[in-house]
């Protein structure tokens, strides 16, 4: 290359040359004050020419392309794309860097410490032939650094470590905690992670790891069953060492890992993080922590407050080119005439016409759902064999309990398709994509944490989650989406926005990452919880000791000392007056029944004073003629998953209600005569204070009981979400948020001795499990057996498990194929 000739720029850095006015604010670097017109940084047309489309001049090899396409779709959007020059250019500086062609792959040539096998790691070779077989037949020299630090391997020291989204920091959490569990006959680990929905995949990938590696005292086949190790959300994880501290069990616990450990100054999963690390680092024995995230600017910080070793890398094995696509040449079709829609459409399709994977990010669900129809309108024809493999992944949708999605329906024959669905058809549009029959998956900015879907090119449809802007952490963690090891050589990522946002824009991209605080401080979930918990499970019961747990937590290294002491003794007296803590004789803290109740069941202060407070109104007054005040108790206190009320039908629920019915709505206190002012306005809650967010509690539960009546009446999730118009993810998560609460309604009934209001209780619970009436309780009792397979069974006069056990599969194969129909 000639001397003169240097890389091209790319749109993001042509940005931040250029200067625009925008406002101060904080997290940003620098403010920018004088405004430049900034041209279109992405060419508008692709070249007329016959040769292969390039992509950062790269072309993928003839054997690993999908059949090409054989037809265009209905819509065509105007193309993004660079010339063929900036291609080429980019090309070279992918090949000086040494990052092109497999270098992305760790190798143990040179440095035999890149090897698991090596005795230095201390793992049981099967453990090492089980991740070979699953394609870690090396680590990172990161990696290797990181594990090999004083006292890790041993346990004698807690970790805190930063690595880019997709640059292996989940295995050197998963060596440590294997190598903690494996190496003692007793220990357990606890691994805490922020969504759901990657709990299963995480539970399949461990299973994968330890299968055959043997254990002394636990058979192979029992080292996941046998509870040995946990997965959890905090919530669940804060319970389980509440209740090992309370029965003297907690010495088992050897390790606990926190994963996007950034979350912990989020208002509810964060503060329960939070709250656990400090419990732990309050226990006498060692408890090993290990804590990792993709974006934590104050590192050190948090290392200092769990004393721990930190490690900072910025390695990134696939390298990822980010562009900005400042508006676009609109298409002539009418769908794609907004300039942003029409970019992401034309990526989109681009991308998936050479056989890579694209992820889309839009800021609503609505949005996804009109993106995945656009993209797939616009669509190429596939081939005979792509398009028999669609056909398949529709029929195992068609035979889910929650039948085929309307809009799938239409979008996956194009290889489209939209993810907030259901736990099981995410399962299987995961599969389907990981398998390239699926080629371009749109989800919401909110889940960017919460999948594990990697792409060769993640596309940003504007910069904002609802109305809101994301924050430079939610914009790392989507990008960070583009290319995974093993998937492809490069990553793109590519930001679709309008001229007029570009000062926001600059602002997004100029911001540096928000400290992680605690969330403890009083603007935020504040500290009584923390101290309602540790007084009850009699891990401080003196002023002495509370205020060395205070000095366990993250708030004491932020806040002012003295400030902080005032507090805590004001938070005390608050405790004390709600009848949650009593102080002796002695001076010495007590934990009351309530205060055993309400941590007993996982609940806020607050929550257990607002729930004790309405079981005792129940135990007077219980309407026992109709179901609808028990689905009105396992509602969740603080109820988010089912998004705003639509009054409208909020009014047509109350209408159908009963005269039992009607007396739960006054007895609770929801007036028929609010809900109709309201569906007439079209307006939401204000929540400004206490009174009236107890207020909007209330009528949000209620809301939220109509939906569990149908969960237990045996109808389809789908025409729930189709009634409530909401999506099928919504409801599900529901059902599973008020099972998880009912069961602590049940735990609070039992510790403050109310037997019989347990009791109706847990046969609703039963019912909310199976998703059924009363008499087919029995045969939801089998594995994988829920409301209309129950039904179907029952109504062909297969009534029990005895019935089922006798009956011959020929019998039960036509009844079966019933529930698919």
């Amino acid at each position: 290359m000639a001397q003169n000739s240097r890389a091209p720029l790319t749109s993001v850095e042509i940005v931040r040359q250029n200067r625009y006015a925008e406002s101060s604010g904080p997290s940003l670097k620098r403010t920018l004050d004088q405004i430049s017109t900034v041209e279109s940084v992405i060419q508008h047309h692709r070249p007329e020419t016959s040769a292969p489309w390039i992509n950062n001049g790269l072309t993928r090899p003839a054997s690993e392309r999908l059949p090409l396409a054989l037809g265009i779709g209905r819509l065509t959007a105007s193309n993004v794309c660079r010339s063929p020059s900036e291609a080429v250019e980019d090309r070279n500086e992918l090949e000086q860097s040494g990052k092109l062609y497999g270098v992305s792959q760790p190798s143990s040539s040179l440095n035999p410490l890149l090897t698991l096998s090596h005795p230095r790691y201390g793992l049981p070779d099967t453990l090492v032939k089980n991740l070979a077989s699953m394609g870690i037949q090396c680590i990172y020299p990161w990696q290797s650094s990181c594990l090999l630090g004083r006292g890790l391997l041993t346990g004698e020291k807690n970790l805190i470590y930063t690595a880019p989204t997709g640059g292996g920091k989940s295995l050197v959490a998963d060596i440590l905690m294997l190598k903690r569990v494996l190496g003692s006959s007793h220990a357990k680990a606890i691994l805490v992670l922020p969504y759901v929905a990657l709990v299963q995949e995480k539970v399949n990938w461990l299973r994968k790891a330890i299968e055959g590696v043997e254990k002394e005292l636990q058979p192979p086949s029992q080292l996941l069953d046998s509870k040995r190790s946990k997965w959890h959300s905090s919530n669940t994880a804060n319970m389980l060492v509440n209740t090992a501290i309370e029965q003297h069990t907690i010495d088992d616990l050897g390790v606990v890992v926190l994963d996007e450990l950034h979350m912990i100054d989020d208002h509810h999963r964060g503060y329960l993080m939070e709250l656990l690390a400090t419990k732990v680092l309050s226990l006498e024995q060692k408890v090993q922590i290990v804590g990792m995230s993709a974006t934590l600017p104050n590192t050190q910080l948090l290392a200092k407050w769990l004393d721990a070793k930190f490690y900072i890398t910025k390695f990134k094995p696939i390298p990822i080119k980010e562009y900005l696509v400042l508006g676009n040449s609109p298409s002539t079709h009418t769908e794609l005439r907004n300039p942003t829609t029409n970019a992401v459409v034309a990526l989109a399709v681009e991308t998936a016409g050479q056989g890579f994977g694209a992820l889309i990010f839009c800021g609503g669900r609505q949005a996804c759902q009109t993106t995945a129809l656009l993209v797939s309108q616009a669509m190429p024809d596939c081939s005979r064999g792509i398009s028999e493999n669609r056909q398949d992944v529709i029929d195992d949708l068609r035979s889910l309990p929650v039948g085929l999605d309307q809009v799938l329906e239409k979008t996956i024959p194009r290889g489209v398709a939209f993810h907030r669905l259901t736990s099981e058809e995410r399962e299987i549009l995961a599969s389907a994509y990981d398998n390239r029959i699926i080629s371009v998956i749109v989800a919401t900015c909110s889940l960017a944490a919460g999948i594990n879907l990697p792409a060769r090119r993640v596309i940003l449809h504007g910069a904002r989650m609802g109305r809101e802007p994301i924050g430079p952490a939610m914009l790392r963690q989507m990008r960070g989406r583009a290319g995974r090891k093993g998937k492809d050589e490069v990553g793109e990522s590519f930001l679709c926005c309008q001229k007029e946002d570009m000062e926001e824009i600059v602002q997004l991209l100029e911001a540096d990452l928000p400290r992680v605080e605690s969330s403890m401080t009083p603007e935020k979930r504040g500290i009584k919880r923390a101290l309602l918990e540790v007084i009850t499970v009699r891990l401080a019961n003196h002023i002495n000791a509370v205020n060395e747990y205070i000095r366990r937590t993250l708030l004491y290294h932020t806040m002012d000392r003295a400030r902080l002491t005032e507090w805590v003794e004001a938070t005390i007296d608050e405790l004390q007056a709600t009848g949650q803590v009593s102080v002796n004789s002695m001076g010495f803290y007590e934990a009351t029944p309530l205060s055993r109740a309400t941590v007993g069941a996982c609940m806020s202060p607050e929550d257990g004073v607002f729930v004790y407070d309405e079981l005792q109104r129940a135990l007077k007054a219980f309407v026992m003629d109709g179901e609808m005040h028990v689905f009105y108790m396992f509602t969740p206190v603080n109820i988010s998953s089912i998004g705003d009320i639509n009054w409208r039908i909020y009014r047509n629920e109350i209408e159908r209600l009963d005269e039992s019915g009607m007396r739960v709505l006054e007895f609770v206190g929801v007036s028929p005569a609010f809900v109709n002012r309201m569906a007439n306005s079209g307006k939401q809650f204000t929540e400004d204070d206490s009174e009236q967010i107890k207020f909007a509690r209330i009528y949000r539960r209620f809301y939220a009981a109509f939906q569990l009546r149908d969960l237990c009446s045996e109808i389809p999730i789908h025409r729930i979400a189709q009634k409530f118009e909401i999506p099928r993810g919504f409801v599900q998560t529901l059902a599973q948020t008020c099972e998880g609460f009912a069961a602590g309604m049940i735990q609070f009934c039992d510790t403050l001795g109310w037997g019989m209001l347990k009791s109706v209780l847990e046969h609703m619970v039963d019912r909310l499990k199976a998703g059924a009436r009363a008499d087919l309780l029995d045969l939801a009792r089998i594995p994988f057996v829920k409301g209309r397979t129950a039904r179907v069974l029952w109504e062909n006069g297969v009534r029990s498990l005895r019935a089922v056990a006798e009956a011959e599969a020929k019998e039960l194969l036509p009844l079966l194929l019933l529930v698919i129909d």
